[in-house]
């Protein structure tokens, strides 16, 4: 067995705390032709808590959450090298609707909502697969209900809703599968404070409800106030991880910027 084969076996077996993670990543790259975007990431994600993942714009962030949904294995155009690991089951070996079906599923950057679709339209999309197709309108009702203004523009067309909104509408659709793990790509780029703070508080309640959430985030602030763990990235690698109550924000900040003192931390 490989030193990498025996890492892998480890991580599967006990994370931190000594609790088996729920996700484990493995020397991780990603490639656009020849292009390499991510180098030999790895991290574990535990049950039930939020990770951030943060850095600047060009970090390799949105990359590793589409290598985690199977939109980076198409060939030798986009592709990965590396396991992504959950409790057994090779998601990277997966197509991403079997990755969506396995309990992985992602809300976008951007939204990537049918415009002209209601809001009704937009959230059934998001329950496609057999498995969820006969508790969807279940499941609407609880998205109506977790979501109040849904139920009075149920019939509205996404595209005549606010921003803030339209994210609303795309985290609801991402729980219409009924996930074990979310992947949230920055939630609130574009959008006011106050909206992004509504925005957190349904993450938060989502996590409560016992789903894992994974948070890319600009905002060094608040990915360190919402998160459990936390990882900062700097092209295309991991260069600081830790909880939060152990990070203070000069080693995040340096980190996050490339300097020696946050390379020095990681």
């Amino acid at each position: 067995m490989s030193i990498s084969e025996h890492k892998r076996g480890f991580f599967a077996e006990e994370g931190r705390g000594g609790k088996r993670p729920l996700l484990t990543v493995s020397e991780l790259s990603a490639y656009y032709g020849e292009l390499r975007a991510l180098f030999d990431v790895e991290f574990q994600v535990m049950p039930g808590e939020v990770l951030a993942i943060i850095g600047a714009n060009g970090a390799g962030k949105s990359t590793l959450l589409k290598s985690m949904v199977g939109m980076m294995n198409r060939g030798k155009t986009a592709h990965t090298t590396g396991s992504i690991d959950m409790r057994g089951r090779r998601l990277d070996q997966l197509t991403t609707e079997k990755i969506v079906d396995a309990g992985v599923t992602m809300v976008p950057e951007g939204r990537r909502l049918f415009p002209r679709l209601t809001v009704e339209e937009n959230l059934l999309t998001g329950a496609y697969l057999p498995r969820c197709r006969e508790a969807s309108e279940d499941k609407l009702v609880e998205m109506l209900d977790m979501f109040p203004r849904f139920a009075e523009r149920r019939t509205q067309i996404v595209s005549q809703m606010s921003g803030g909104e339209q994210q609303m509408v795309a985290v609801a659709r991402a729980l219409m599968s009924d996930p074990q793990v979310v992947l949230f790509d920055e939630l609130s780029l574009g959008l006011a404070p106050a909206i992004v703070d509504d925005i957190y508080e349904k993450v938060q309640q989502i996590n409560q409800a016992g789903v894992t959430c994974i948070v890319i985030e600009q905002d060094m602030k608040r990915a360190l106030r919402v998160s459990n763990h936390v990882l900062v990235m700097l092209e295309g690698a991991i260069v600081l991880e830790g909880d939060p109550k152990d990070l203070n924000e000069d080693q995040v900040s340096s980190a996050y910027f490339g300097s020696e003192i946050g390379r020095a931390s990681a």
